[in-house]
């Protein structure tokens, strides 16, 4: 079976883009069986780079090197590009623009599992930045007619300080963990029948086991959706 190339923008925390170049290996390996790996190119940043533009007046220069990387990958050969992380879909829009191969989106490939599943009212984990801004969640609402709850302003503070100060980092703490189940706990009290893992680094702290309802893992997902495409010769 041939495969499309699959391009990733990644860096965002390295940490996360290791786990996706992981789990995209793995499926291909279990659907074509033998030696199989995936056909792949990734532009990896520094996150330091990164991180310090995500500041009211650093966006637009960091869309610049978004659509930078994105472009390098389409003249690599890419066929199809992933932005492997939430918040930096905040300009997924003006990515795809500026490019001539498809951005499979993020946001996108959730809301197809959560449709499949069922799912109606879900909340939704991740940075500051997805958590309160309209690129994630509106996107949810406006396209899919899903309710998207967020957590309360304190917890939202504690779910970001600890994505930058410990997982972008490859921290992982107990304390944080049970940080994390409480918060999840409050979401579901208010009616979250899933919650959404929507930070790519968030798989590296928080299990099934820390949920009393289903998790949906941004990270898994995306990496799934990226395999489907690059194996359906679309």
């Amino acid at each position: 079976m041939s495969q499309q190339v699959i391009g990733l923008i990644g860096g965002m925390s390295w940490e996360s883009s290791a786990q996706y170049y992981r789990i995209i290996n793995e499926q291909v390996r279990t659907r074509l069986g033998g030696l199989h790996s995936a056909r792949c190119l990734m532009w990896s940043f520094d996150f330091a780079e990164i991180e310090a533009l995500q500041r009211p007046d650093g966006w637009s220069q960091a869309t610049a090197l978004m659509i930078e990387a994105a472009q390098r990958l389409e003249r690599g050969g890419a066929d199809f590009v992933l932005i492997c992380t939430n918040t930096m879909h905040r300009m997924a829009d003006e990515v795809q623009a500026a490019i001539d191969r498809p951005l499979l989106h993020i946001v996108d490939s959730t809301a197809e599992r959560i449709r499949t599943a069922g799912f109606r009212r879900v909340g939704l984990l991740g940075t500051a930045f997805t958590m309160e801004q309209a690129f994630f969640k509106g996107r949810l609402a406006d396209r899919y007619g899903l309710q998207v709850l967020v957590p309360e302003e304190e917890d939202r503070g504690r779910v970001h300080r600890v994505i930058y100060d410990e997982l972008v980092k490859g921290r992982v703490s107990a304390s944080s963990r049970q940080a994390y189940r409480e918060i999840i706990e409050r979401l579901v009290e208010r009616g979250a029948e899933a919650v959404i893992l929507g930070c790519t680094e968030i798989m590296l702290l928080v299990r099934a086991e820390d949920s009393p309802v289903p998790l949906l893992d941004t990270t898994v997902i995306h990496a799934e959706a990226a395999v489907d495409r690059a194996l359906s010769g679309a």
